[in-house]
């Protein structure tokens, strides 16, 4: 039963079982929504174009996804007239949980009608994992997929390496006065958030130059080498969004070059840095980076794991020349610390401590507010100092110490809000394998495909060798929870959690 009470432009209340329940304005969520859906479908007509150079069968496929994908966004946007535009926290928090399963949902259209044609899991299992940037695969070849499809899989990476609100923002000023704030905040990686310009919009349009501006470097630096154009494109495109996706079954080793392994190499590791940090950098704010904590704590942790790798390469016989024990072993690293997931050798004959190492790297990930998954190593910071404090504190009760970062004191309720992310996160990496190994999933094969999905690195399911296999060994149903995992590690679950929370829904 619903029993209306008080309304006002702003904002209306009703009363339930439950209490007072704010109503959400869902008009304009509608519309924004549609506002996004054209803009993915006008993305659609990179594919397009890249069929159409191949003389491509799958043009057809994009070009209805494209047609059902501007219609629908053209109807929500143009047949809806909401009585006030005005988005509070929460629409921000539903808006951007809705816009990525929504984007998934339109996105899967091509490979489901293509000429190798997924299901409907599948096809949403690949979208999501594109726009998550998680980067990990129903396809058992890519190789033989066309150019079409191949551009679509790393341009949806690209897209939501960034973020796909934050593109919004960017192209729709007005959004600055509806709800930018919460979206931006919903979206970006981190644990706080720093605005670079004084609107939220000029702030999206700044990160986005910088992401604009690395990728295009980055075709031109892989073109000049022994890659073609298409293949320099969408490298270029899950490289820097830290994706993984690859044109080529055995990803950048196909290629066998130094030279590509270590442009890849470079432009992850940016890839793994807080993008507001490369833009201080641009514009001559060189000393951002150096008084950074959390960026010397990348670097650092970079150091130890080379040193540590390079000793085990050679104890376990690897060391078989110079390539062996300088480029591969930074180039495994990195894109395991930024959760790119791509591969140039088969580092699991490196020995167990590489690969146990490698799970930690997974874990925390790189930098808050860069395009890499895990927890960030931001967080890990957080951690060792409260965890300091609490040592010392164990000695000395009457103390009083703060956690310091870059110099500032944290207030204690964002301390006690990473805590509880880094438990929460566990739980859910928990909560995930129990699911998959009710559905007959091995142990191991169970538990780190979980873990890979919530800190989009994508690696295999039989990448520790129990399984022998890829994700198309899951079961459907393992499929949609893997495909939430995702969402909920791309969106740092508080995102997406806190919509199945009392609190949210009542005033």
């Amino acid at each position: 039963m619903n029993f209306f009470g008080s309304k006002s432009r702003d904002k209306v209340q009703s009363t339930t079982l439950f209490g007072n329940v704010r109503k959400i304005n869902f008009p304009m969520l509608v519309r924004v929504l549609g506002w996004l859906l054209m803009i993915e479908g006008i993305f659609m007509f990179v594919p397009i174009l890249t069929s159409l150079i191949y003389s491509e069968s799958d043009v057809m496929a994009f070009i209805i996804a494209a047609g059902i994908t501007l219609v629908t966004g053209a109807v929500m946007t143009f047949c809806i007239r909401p009585s006030h535009t005005q988005m509070a926290k929460r629409e921000g928090f539903l808006l951007t949980a809705l816009v990525w399963v929504v984007f998934s949902f339109f996105g899967m259209i091509p490979y489901i009608i293509c000429e190798h044609p997924l299901s409907v899991t599948d096809a949403f299992f690949e979208t999501m994992s594109g726009f998550t940037t998680t980067g990990c695969s129903i396809y058992e070849s890519v190789d033989v997929l066309s150019h079409g499809i191949n551009i679509w899989r790393c341009l949806t990476q690209w897209l939501g390496g960034m973020g796909i609100i934050l593109f919004t923002l960017a192209v729709i000023p007005m959004l600055n006065y509806s709800g930018g704030m919460q979206m931006f905040n919903a979206e970006v990686t981190g644990i706080t958030h720093e605005k670079l310009r004084p609107r939220i919009s000029q702030t999206a349009k700044s990160l986005w130059t910088i992401y604009f501006v690395l990728t295009t470097l980055l075709i031109l630096l892989l073109w000049a080498g022994p890659m073609d154009i298409f293949d320099s494109i969408c490298h270029s495109l899950s490289t820097v969004s830290t994706g993984g996706f690859s044109t080529k079954n055995s990803s950048i080793g196909f290629w066998d070059s130094n030279y590509i392994k270590c442009v890849v190499t470079l432009f992850m590791f940016l890839g793994g840095v807080n993008f507001s940090l490369i833009y201080k950098a641009y514009h001559g704010d060189w000393r951002s980076l150096l008084r950074n904590d959390t960026f010397m704590a990348y670097i650092g942790i970079l150091v130890v794991m080379y040193v540590i790798f390079v000793i085990s390469i050679a104890v376990t016989g690897h060391a078989t020349s110079i390539e062996a024990v300088t480029i591969d072993p930074i180039f495994q690293i990195i894109t395991t610390i930024t959760s790119t997931g791509l591969t140039a050798d088969n580092f699991e004959n490196w020995g167990p401590l590489v690969l146990s190492l490698s799970f930690c790297l997974m874990f925390f990930g790189a930098c808050a507010g860069s395009t890499s998954g895990g927890a960030k190593i931001d967080r890990l910071l957080y951690l060792l100092k409260n965890t300091n404090n609490e040592l010392y504190r164990s000695v000395h009760p009457n103390s009083i110490r703060s956690v310091r970062i870059n110099g500032n004191v944290m207030a204690p309720e964002v301390v006690d809000k990473v805590i509880a992310f880094l438990c929460i996160y566990v739980m859910v990496i928990a909560v995930g394998g129990i699911m998959l190994t009710a559905m007959g999933l091995p142990f191991m094969d169970a538990f780190f495909s979980s873990f890979s999905c919530v800190s989009n690195t994508g690696l295999g399911a039989g990448v520790t060798g129990y399984g022998g296999g890829g994700y198309e060994i899951i079961p459907d149903f393992g499929k949609w929870v893997l495909s939430i995992l995702m969402l909920i590690g791309r969106l740092e679950i508080f995102t997406v959690l806190i919509l199945f929370t009392q609190a949210f829904w009542k005033k």
